[in-house]
């Protein structure tokens, strides 16, 4: 296989070489469509092997905590994008041959593939393989004529084509599984936007969805005359209050070691007695205005900070890494320091470099950031830890992975 794609690879570099403004109308809406065949080809060998290194463990044996993890990392995809292939691939490991196989021919599309496995999965057990075969093949020849959305729509009503006596009883079962599905696939995510936005997306079940909007619609209205606020600006708003007000109530459960609470690093002119610009915990830069704004409505938790970067007044020695101590290590490792990981610093723990019962000092000097998946990977004793010359943790592979042991590092939580 490697002898092929790679033969393939050189057609490619050919094919990328040669101008398209000497095609015709004709020829360049074939080219066109003949490349993006080809991208759903290619991509029906890449799930392939994803679902092959998932099966042999290859990403959990060289440290990731997941496939999706290490596909996010080695091929430099975002995490949604990964969790979408691993899953993709597994599905269609599973689902009649004839998915795959119109994927590998190029007739379907991953996204319409995504869309025929997901209204196959959907398919209450007791219709049998035969329906199932039969509404894949109904499906997969609607590809011919029919985008992702609208694909979904016809899967959510296969049954009304293919075994119309049982689809009255699988429709009373599906919304069961519907309400039994969102309850299990809820989520919120937060994940870096644009210019040091915050993207929020997640799926929310009924019941949450019913609070979320009883809490924000009486802060989300007009303020009055003058507000311009465009209504997704006023939502913005009022759940920023919401917080404000469940932060105000001190009834919050602690998180890391510490108490809710806003981290905020910052310069300070002595001569204008200012604070400056300032980064949130999470990475997020602030301007100097809203830096001095919200310090009149909090505690100041002060760090100095040296040319490095390195925190030098912070903390003591102490057996359990918290407080002072650690919100200098969140401040220099920013989230899990083990490299491809990019868990932040609520969901990490404090370790130690050299250990506790082993005569290691509970110091910043000895002391690293790591989430629960790779804190148990760095205790199995194949990685060790080190903190470099400059302060921050690098770790040695094991001599099976890189025979060279050459140290590697976290790149997700570096800032400019």
């Amino acid at each position: 296989m490697l002898e092929l794609l790679r033969r393939i690879d050189g057609l490619v570099d050919q094919a990328v070489e040669r101008p398209t403004w000497p095609l015709s109308d004709a020829d360049l809406i074939e080219a066109a469509a003949a490349a993006h065949a080809l991208e759903q080809r290619a991509a029906a060998i890449r799930l392939a092997c994803v679902r092959e290194v998932d099966a042999r463990g290859i990403a959990v044996a060289q440290g990731a905590s997941s496939t999706a993890a290490w596909l996010r990392d080695r091929l430099r995809i975002s995490a949604p994008a990964a969790r979408r292939t691993v899953d993709l691939a597994a599905a269609l490991a599973v689902a009649p041959p004839v998915v795959a196989d119109a994927l590998a021919a190029g007739r379907i599309t991953v996204e319409q593939s995504q869309a025929i496995v997901h209204s196959i999965t959907d398919l209450p057990g007791q219709v049998g393989s035969e329906v199932t075969a039969k509404a894949a093949d109904l499906l997969v020849g609607f590809g011919t004529q029919f985008e992702p959305a609208i694909l979904r729509r016809l899967g959510r009503r296969v049954l009304d084509h293919v075994a119309p006596d049982e689809a009255e009883a699988a429709d009373l079962a599906s919304l069961d599984r519907q309400e039994e599905r969102t309850r299990t696939r809820r989520y919120v995510t937060l994940s870096a936007g644009p210019e040091g936005a915050v993207r929020l997306t997640g799926m929310l079940d009924a019941e949450t969805a019913g609070l979320l909007h009883a809490a924000l619609d009486p802060l989300a209205g007009p303020s009055g005359v003058g507000d311009d606020r465009s209504p997704g600006q006023r939502r913005h708003d009022a759940l920023g209050e919401v917080c404000r007000l469940a932060l105000r109530t001190g009834d919050l459960p602690a998180s890391g070691g510490d108490r809710p609470q806003l981290v905020i690093t910052t310069g300070f002119d002595a001569v204008a007695r200012q604070l400056g610009a300032g980064t949130l915990d999470t990475g997020l830069r602030l301007t100097p205005t809203t830096v001095r704004r919200l310090a009149c409505d909090a505690a100041i938790l002060p760090a100095v900070l040296g040319g490095n970067g390195q925190v030098l007044d912070l903390g003591r020695q102490r057996r359990l890494i918290t407080g002072p101590l650690r919100r200098a290590l969140v401040l220099r490792d920013r989230g899990c320091a083990f490299p491809g990981c990019d868990r932040p610093p609520r969901w990490c723990d404090g370790h130690h470099v050299r250990a506790w019962h082993q005569g290691g000092p509970t110091a910043l000097g000895n002391a690293v950031l790591l989430c629960g998946h790779h804190h148990r990977v760095v205790h199995q004793g194949q990685w060790e830890v080190r903190l470099a010359p400059d302060g921050h943790p690098e770790f040695l592979p094991p001599a099976w992975l890189d025979p060279t042991r050459l140290p590697r590092r976290n790149h997700y939580h570096r800032r400019p």
